[in-house]
Parts: C-alpha cells; structure tokens; sequence
C-alpha cells in the first residue's frame, strides 16, 4: 500500500471565486510590501499617508494647496484629514491658514522643515520601491500597473485625481 503524499497548503486553499482569490491575493501582496515602506516612516515618525500629503504640497510649492483637495488626492483615503494635517503642523513640517475672503477653506503649505525631510527621504523612498518591486521586469510592471488601474477604474470617482 502506497501513502499518498501531504498536499501542500497552497494546494488545499479554497476560495469561493476567481474575484475572491484575486482581492485576498492584493491583500496579502499590500501587506507585505506595506512591511518594507512602515519601516523607512517609522524612523521618522511619519505614517505613509503624512508622507503622501508632504508629497502632494511639495508638487504645488511655493502655492497652498485646500485640505480638501489634499484629501481627494491620497492615495489612500484618511477619514480625518485635520488631524492628519494637525501632526504635519505640530511638527513644522507643513503651516495653514485661512484665507480671508473664504474663511471656511484650509489652505496647507509646506515648509522649509517639510521639504528638507522629503529631500531626505527621496533616495530611501525608490531603494524601498526596488526592493518592494525590482524583482520584476519592466514588462511586467507596466502590465501589471495597467491591470490595476483597470481594477479600481469603476470605482474611482468620476474626474478624480486616479480616475482613468
């Protein structure tokens, strides 16, 4: 009598669709990658979501740029941008003011402090990309890029900063 081999793990996982398997896939592959960017913001006490609004103002420096134009344009949304932005302000990294013909508007501008820091942190950020990523070829990326903008295309907002 024969024993039959152990199947793998990989091998008895189940999943109840094609789309199923497919999200908890860029689920799992978003956490892992998720590891190596925490490390290099942790040492600085930034979260990747502070860093992607110092990003944003710098893109418009020396203009101010609306919290609520910071907020649509994240990467990934943050339910409360005025503390987001309140911790960027706390550690000089960014000033505010309201503007005095619209007194309800937030206009955010980064500072001296805050550029400096993404200066600092510009070579850290693509090392952290090519060890995320370098694995893979040219080729791949591109599709693969294009694969999940065609994902998240239906349910982007219609105009948006990631709409297609």
């Amino acid at each position: 009598m024969t024993a039959t081999p152990p199947k793998s793990r990989a091998a008895t996982r189940h999943f109840d669709s094609l789309q199923q398997e497919v999200f908890l896939n860029l689920w799992r592959t978003y956490d892992r990658l998720r590891v190596i960017e925490d490390e290099l913001f942790r040492e600085r006490d930034l979260s990747p979501q502070q860093y992607n609004a110092l990003r944003l103002l710098r893109a418009v420096h020396p203009q101010p740029l609306p919290t609520l134009a910071i907020s649509k344009r994240l990467v990934s949304h943050a339910p409360d941008i005025t503390r987001l932005l309140d911790k960027l302000e706390q550690r000089g990294l960014i000033s505010r003011e309201r503007p005095p013909e619209n007194r309800r508007s937030v206009l955010a501008t980064i500072s001296r402090a805050g550029l400096d820091l993404l200066e600092e942190l510009d070579d850290q950020v693509r090392e952290s990309h090519l060890r995320q990523l370098g694995h893979l070829s040219e080729p791949d990326l591109k599709r693969l890029a294009d694969l999940l903008r065609a994902a998240r295309a239906p349910h982007e907002l219609e105009g948006g900063p990631w709409a297609l």
